[in-house]
């Protein structure tokens, strides 16, 4: 009997064909829903820091919403993940700095920009180890909200052989309803990995955080077990 798992983000159809054509089954989902907020962006900042491509689509929605602040586009970010580093780039912005985690951006950052200004626009779930670093380096640091991440809780009445996690608010979801009755928690990241520990100890973490590793590590794992 071929195994099937559970994805909490609806895929790509790449990203589906690459499951399906694995031989295992596919069952996917929004686990969260993103809303973007209102905000005003004050541009006397030297640098944004942008750690979601959620936060990177907000900037750009409010640039083309507000023409008269193109200048923005000159001003560097750092930011956290290659695919939002990408999609950044590919809209026009310099990436200063990129990193894969946001500990580590917050490190680079009060190691070698202590003494500049900067704009963090981030979601209302965002984690704290960047604000809380850049303030015992005294940091200069304007905080802006610019979207919400509201839960979409779904009940499944049958298990599954592995659940796809992508975002601590997306296990929360997740387990809302549901639980992992022995499913492998395929998880994106560490921060991910440890909301999902809360729930079980069967867990697997993406070797990159990419959705596509978490695809391959599912495929991997439940295709030779």
């Amino acid at each position: 009997m071929s195994k099937t798992i559970l994805s909490t983000k609806t895929l790509k159809p790449h990203q589906k064909e690459l499951v399906l054509n694995s031989g295992l089954g596919l069952v996917s989902y929004d686990a969260i829903a993103i809303q973007f907020t209102p905000f005003t962006l004050d541009l006397n900042t030297d640098y944004f820091i942008i750690t979601s491509k959620n936060s990177a689509k907000a900037l750009l929605n409010y640039l083309n919403l507000n023409p008269h602040k193109k200048v923005a586009f000159s001003i560097p970010i750092c930011c956290v993940g290659t695919k939002t580093s990408g999609y950044l780039s590919d809209n026009g912005f310099t990436i200063a700095h990129m990193a894969h985690y946001g500990k580590e951006l917050a490190t680079y950052i009060t190691t070698n920009l202590k003494d500049k200004r900067f704009t963090f626009l981030a979601g209302n779930l965002r984690r704290n180890e960047i604000p809380e670093l850049l303030a015992e380096a005294n940091v200069s640091l304007n905080e802006i909200i610019c979207y919400h991440t509201i839960a979409q809780p779904k009940l499944f009445e049958r298990n599954f052989d592995g659940i796809l996690l992508f975002s601590p608010s997306g296990v929360d979801s997740f387990t809302t309803k549901n639980s992992f009755d022995g499913a492998v928690a395929f998880c994106i990241g560490n921060t991910t990995a440890t909301e999902a520990k809360k729930y079980t100890d069967k867990i697997i973490i993406a070797n990159k955080p990419t959705v596509e590793n978490v695809l391959v590590q599912a495929i991997k794992t439940l295709n030779y077990a």
